[in-house]
């Protein structure tokens, strides 16, 4: 499999992903995802839901992010999953805190994941 085509690339990234929602939502409490399935739709919207709003949300609130040192994005950011689970059968995010630190560990892990992929097929 050739990992730089951008289409292996993509579909990598998106399983990789998807991997690190359902991981994630065996590790936090109050994330739920029915399977894996439900996780790739999940990471679907998520992406959208990041595109669309998530970028304009970040540019609005970009003063007091710098007012927070950065911390007010993780806000943001768990604000768009709990929006994206509303979305998506099958997928569930239960409150704030739930969004907020399954939020920090997708990211997490989703980076872990791809660091170990792409250094096995020597891409990094």
């Amino acid at each position: 499999m050739d990992f730089r085509r951008p289409i292996v690339h993509l579909l990598v990234n998106w399983l990789l992903s998807a991997l690190a929602l359902w991981l994630v939502a065996r590790i936090i409490p109050g994330i739920y995802v029915r399977d894996y399935g439900a996780a790739l739709v999940a990471t679907v919207v998520i992406t959208v839901v990041n595109t669309l709003l998530g970028i304009p949300l970040h540019f609005l609130t970009f003063p007091l992010t710098i007012l927070t040192l950065g911390l007010f994005w993780l806000v943001v950011n768990a604000f768009l999953l709990k929006l994206a689970s509303m979305l998506v059968p099958g997928f569930k995010v239960e409150g704030f805190l739930a969004a907020f630190f399954g939020s920090i560990a997708i990211t997490i892990l989703y980076y872990v994941l791809r660091n170990l992929v792409y250094a096995h097929v020597g891409l990094f």
